[in-house]
């Protein structure tokens, strides 16, 4: 095990009141129930910060099923490195974007599928901008906003054919500074 700390990334829970995972439950949980060490999380949409668990696939499964298990919730869990954020924030290829908040950082679980940009652009409203740097999904919301964008939890699972977590430009750096 290495000093480095880590994200994993809860997809999809306290949101609109579906998928409620308490964020200090899961905490105690993950303390009580788990190897994972340094267990700490930022804002309540699913953001755990941890020291290195060693073998990360073993570690998102057992968080998975965990949640599964205390809170009925069934979502993928999806790990980042500290060296892992700090990549992504420097590959960003958007520094140009309007606001931090509408710029998304999604977070694949594996590689997208052949031709999903593609299918992705046709969704795309005017300003709108994506972009695939190996397993980190960009987009740039423009002024419209996430709410008004065609680009649904629904079209970019399709497109994509992978799981995937997003979190605006600013919760990255501050996930970034967390596990440095």
């Amino acid at each position: 095990m290495t000093s480095e700390r880590c994200a994993l990334l809860l997809r999809a829970v306290n949101v609109s009141g579906r998928n409620r995972v308490p964020m200090a439950e899961l905490r105690t949980l993950l303390s009580e129930r788990t190897a994972l060490t340094g267990v700490s999380t930022f804002i309540a949409s699913g953001n755990i910060i941890c020291d290195d668990p060693g073998d990360i696939d073993s570690a998102r499964s057992e968080v998975r099923a965990l949640i599964a298990a205390a809170f009925g919730v069934d979502t993928p869990v999806i790990a980042r490195t500290h060296a892992e954020l700090v990549a992504a924030l420097e590959e960003n290829p958007f520094p140009d974007a309007a606001a931090d908040k509408l710029l998304h950082v999604m977070f694949l679980e594996g590689p997208a599928a052949p031709g999903a940009i593609e299918a992705l652009e046709q969704r795309l409203l005017p300003g709108e901008r994506i972009s695939l740097v190996g397993d980190v999904l960009w987009i740039d919301y423009a002024e419209a906003g996430v709410h008004s964008s065609k680009l649904t939890k629904a079209v970019l699972d399709k497109a994509l054919g992978v799981a995937g977590t997003a979190r605006n430009l600013r919760t990255v750096r501050t996930l970034a500074e967390l596990t440095a």
